[in-house]
């Protein structure tokens, strides 16, 4: 058990809100999954305990509704993608603990985050918006 990272590609356009939208359901009764966007994840991360710290922020400053930030999504537009690679150069990511997120992996992920950035960005332009999750 631990810190699951993930960013994902999605069509522009389904994406209506910036943050707490899905791209699938469950259904209980019949123990189904609907897929309702077809996704590509673009980046993983394990254990990267202060880009969640980051990620949380973010996803409460764009009104995120759900009390604890663990399965819900949070869209990255190219404004977030540029402060992000700023934190990220300026080693300023906010120092972030959590019971399974493990220690701080700044240094570790720098270069793959710095990577993430470019592609993510890259994306965008080719008519894609980006999005994170995480599971813990």
């Amino acid at each position: 058990m631990g810190l699951d990272q993930y960013a994902y590609r999605v069509k522009r356009g389904f994406i209506k809100d910036p943050v707490d939208f899905v791209t699938q359901e469950y259904n209980e009764e019949n123990e189904e999954t609907t897929i309702l966007a077809d996704t590509v994840e673009i980046k993983y991360w394990r254990k990267h305990p202060n880009l969640q710290g980051w990620m949380e922020n973010l996803y409460y400053a764009k009104g995120g509704k759900s009390k604890i930030f663990n399965c819900v999504n949070v869209q990255l537009s190219w404004e977030d993608l540029e402060d992000l690679e700023s934190f990220i150069k300026e080693k300023s990511l906010p120092e972030t603990e959590g019971f399974f997120f493990g220690d701080n992996s700044d240094d570790y992920y720098e270069k793959e985050d710095l990577e993430f950035i470019e592609d993510a960005l890259k994306n965008i332009a080719k008519g894609y918006d980006i999005y994170y999750t995480s599971w813990w």
